[in-house]
Formats: C-alpha cells, sequence, structure tokens
C-alpha cells in the first residue's frame, strides 16, 4: 500500500510581497537554496517506496509554473488539477479526493496532505512520523500532524492533544485553539499538551468525502459536480467552473476537522521537523543564514552597525547603517521598507494596491509563460519596452490587439513570424512592424532560445488587451 501526496499549491502568499505576487505567488519562489518551496514539498516524497508521484491542485492562472517546477526536478505527477476559484482548503481537498477514488482501490486511497509553500528541516524525522502513521488512517481516523512548538507563537492555531490511542504514534484530539495571545500561548508551550496546526493531514480519500458529505453536503456536491463536469486540457485536469464556484469558502479544519474531533474521529500526531510555514519577511529572516548580529543579507548590500535586519537586493546596491529589527526587500519596480513587527501588515500594502488596479501586486516586472517569457524593460506614457524570449519549439498565441502596435527587433536567433497572411523569417539584426489590429504570431522553430526586443505604442498597453484566435497551450 502506498501513500498519494496531494499538494496543495493555491495560496497567495500577500505578506511576502513584492517577491511573491498574484502570478508568481511564494510557493513558486526560492527563498533558502536553489529550489522553490514548491519543489521542495515534491521532492520532499519523492524516490521513497511508500508514496506514488504527486497529485497537484493550483490555480489555473499557476497551471504553466507548477508544471515546469517539476518538469525541472525530473518529477511527473498523477495529475496536476487547477482550480477555476479559490475556494479554500476543504473544496481543494475534496476535489484531490474524488481523482483518488476514482483512480486508486478503496483499500489504497490514503492521502498525505501538504501545503506547498511550508519548510521542513527534518526530512527523514517527517517522513518516519508520516509512515508511522499510516495504520491510524487505515483505521478510518483523519490525522493531523501537530508541530510540537518552539516558541510561543501568536500566527498560529493550537491544537490540545487528548487520550493517547493505543498501538500508535497519536492522540485523540481534545480540541481545536484559535490564535492566541501571548500570555495563553506561553501557557499552551509550558503544558506540553498543545501543538501547533501545521495544516498536514493523512487520511481515507473516501473516509473523507463521506464525512464531508454528511457535515458539509453543499461543499460536496459542489466538488463533486466540477469533477465530474472537468475536462481534460493537455496534461492538467480543468474543474468545471460554475459547479466549483457554489462551494462555500471554508477551510478543511472549520468545515471537517472540528466538528469530528468532537465525537473521537480525528487524531493528533506529533511533529518535531523543523516546520515553518514561512507566512512573512520575519519567518524568512528567522530561518535564513544570519551573521553574528542576527541579521542576513541576500545580494548587492553594504550594511553597517545593523542588529537583527533582513536585505534582500536584487537590483543594485543597498546601503543600511544603524537599522535594527529591519526589513528591506529591493527589487527593479518597488522597494519595500518595514519593521519586524510590521511583517504581517505587508498584507495590507498589498490589498490597496489590489484596490488600486496596480499591475504591481499582480505582476514582476519579468513574467514566465508556457513558450518563455516577456520582462519590461522601459515605459512611459504611449509607450512600453520588452525583452521577450521563445524557448525552442515553442509559439505565442495567433492574436491581435486593439490598442497597440508592436515593433519586432530580432536580437538573438531567428524568428518565424506570421502577420494576416504572411509568414516569413527574420534573422538576428533584422526587424518587422505589426499594426494595430492585425493578426500575428511569434514562433521559434529553432534549437537556440530565440531573444526579441519589443517596442509597443498606443492609447492602451495592458496585458488585457490581447483576442487569442488560436493556441497551443489552450489558454
Amino acid at each position: 500500500m502506498k501513500i498519494i501526496p496531494v499538494i496543495l499549491s493555491g495560496g497567495s502568499g500577500t505578506r511576502l510581497w513584492p517577491l511573491s505576487r498574484s502570478l508568481s505567488p511564494k510557493q513558486f519562489l526560492s527563498f533558502f537554496g536553489k529550489h522553490s518551496l514548491f519543489q521542495d514539498s515534491a521532492l520532499r516524497v519523492k524516490n521513497h517506496d511508500f508514496f506514488t508521484s504527486p497529485l497537484v491542485i493550483c490555480n489555473k492562472e499557476h497551471r504553466f509554473i507548477a508544471a515546469e517546477n517539476l518538469l525541472n526536478i525530473s518529477t511527473k505527477s498523477l495529475a496536476i488539477i487547477l482550480e477555476p476559484a479559490g475556494r479554500n482548503t476543504a473544496a481543494a481537498i475534496a476535489a484531490s479526493a474524488f481523482e483518488v477514488v476514482n483512480k486508486f482501490d478503496a483499500q489504497n486511497d490514503v492521502i498525505l496532505v501538504m501545503p506547498s509553500d511550508h519548510i521542513i528541516k527534518d526530512q527523514s524525522a517527517f517522513l518516519e512520523t508520516v509512515q508511522n502513521a499510516i495504520n491510524l488512517a487505515k483505521q478510518n481516523y483523519l490525522i493531523t500532524f501537530g508541530i510540537v512548538p518552539s516558541r510561543a507563537e501568536t500566527g498560529y492555531g493550537y491544537i490540545k492533544q487528548g487520550e493517547k490511542i493505543e498501538n500508535s504514534n497519536g492522540f485523540l484530539v481534545e480540541k481545536f485553539v484559535e490564535k492566541p495571545n501571548k500570555e495563553n500561548a506561553e501557557k499552551f508551550v509550558n503544558q506540553k499538551e498543545y501543538f501547533w496546526n501545521s495544516g498536514i493531514f493523512m487520511f481515507k480519500a473516501s473516509v473523507y468525502l463521506n464525512e464531508l458529505k454528511k457535515l458539509q453536503p453543499e461543499i460536496y456536491q459542489a466538488c463533486e459536480a466540477s469533477y465530474l463536469k472537468a475536462k481534460n486540457d493537455l496534461d492538467f485536469i480543468r474543474l468545471d467552473e460554475e459547479s466549483f464556484e457554489k462551494s462555500p469558502n471554508i477551510s478543511v479544519d472549520y468545515a471537517v476537522m472540528e466538528k469530528l474531533a468532537q465525537v473521537g474521529k480525528i487524531a493528533v500526531v506529533p511533529l518535531d521537523v523543523g516546520w515553518d510555514d514561512v507566512g512573512n519577511w520575519d519567518a524568512i529572516s528567522q530561518n535564513s543564514k544570519q551573521d553574528d548580529r542576527a541579521n542576513s543579507f541576500l545580494g548587492d548590500v553594504l550594511a553597517l552597525d545593523n542588529k537583527n535586519c533582513y536585505i534582500n537586493s536584487q537590483s543594485g546596491l543597498v546601503a543600511a547603517i544603524g537599522l535594527k529589527d529591519t526589513i528591506i526587500v529591493n527589487l527593479k519596480d518597488v522597494v519595500l521598507v518595514a519593521h519586524k513587527d510590521h511583517a504581517q501588515d505587508v498584507k495590507k500594502i498589498y490589498e490597496v494596491l489590489k484596490e488600486q488596479n496596480r499591475e504591481i501586486c499582480h505582476s514582476h516586472t519579468k513574467v514566465l509563460r508556457p513558450w518563455g517569457s516577456f520582462e519590461t524593460l522601459d515605459e512611459a506614457n504611449g509607450f512600453k519596452v520588452k525583452r521577450i524570449i521563445v524557448k525552442s519549439g515553442a509559439a505565442l498565441s495567433l492574436q491581435m490587439h486593439h490598442k497597440r502596435a508592436e515593433h519586432w527587433i530580432v536580437v538573438r536567433g531567428n524568428a518565424y513570424v506570421t502577420c494576416e497572411d504572411k509568414e516569413f523569417l527574420l534573422r538576428q539584426g533584422e526587424s518587422t512592424f505589426i499594426p494595430l489590429g492585425k493578426k500575428h504570431r511569434l514562433e521559434n522553430k529553432g534549437a537556440e532560445l530565440l531573444e526579441i526586443i519589443e517596442v509597443q505604442t498606443g492609447e492602451y498597453l495592458g496585458e488585457d488587451d490581447i483576442v487569442r484566435f488560436s493556441d497551443i497551450y489552450g489558454r
């Protein structure tokens, strides 16, 4: 019997803005090494006999990022399920569970639900704890993994253990506790009966669905309908949007776990593995390499007489003098400066920018696409300059724009261009003009990367001014 890993990757990571943005959220970013948090989650269960390949569920906007993240670590998923809208973890797990019970034998449907944006430092201890807990899942318990607390943390919910479950590494859950104040958090840590709520679960997919059907019939019905009406799109499973959006927006804790704890169906298994959900910049700082004054510096940083600071510069030099408990994140298009005591409040900045419809909360100057990437080099009223990279064998959609014209200059490789009824080749140093309103496509049929400089001109230069007529990526 193997465990089926289910990787939840629908989060937005707004507290880690400006590095985390809606089109490239924190789970697909690298903070501590060469791999993204999402890749670390997949690697955690790779090449172990008691796991299958992972099942991934993510936002439809992130499908190609998720697929490329897996490709870059030579990992093939069982499936990538696309959420058409955010409906929290109860619905995401339900959609995944329907895929599991549809594809696997009912006796072999134990799933391990893992958020994709956490860190676990002791991988071997994690795997051993999970493997030892599988018998509880076989006995139809719904298991939540409780993190052994290392400090009086007020940013996490807690789980209080109850009676020990015989012949297992788990306890019945006595109760779930909301995020406490400092005084109660200190009591919880000292009592040794409380754990942080990790959001990591293990249970039979069929058992979860049965309980969900009884406790939350609206979620069950919406997710069942969306799965039954789902369509295969390339390597993805697209849930039906109309059905899925009818699901209530509730976490699995509220929808199922807290209710079943009252009747003795929830087990908590202690997990002491160096876990952190790295939910804000202070958490990133705490888990980064630090000097003897608790500073973490990344990139081009000149720092004098600073203490307990996190400075990440990805664009030019940051010079910092005499700072304490300060976060600085310096990117090409924005600089964030915050006191560590206000790390949670970065989300408020993001929300203001979102209300103002600022592109800076959605995408970086460099944006990944399934065919390659584009990077904004300069822009002002009436024009925008981009560097476009097209991978070998890739092609942009056949498209047109209502409000802009484009001038393309090839700086590397060969560009195959379609403009209305004309098709032609552009070599390095050659250029062409795409008039407003004309159908066009850019392709790279060569073996090397294609790089062009695009100059856009027009009254409106937003990314939503695009009409697609055909697209090999199903957009």
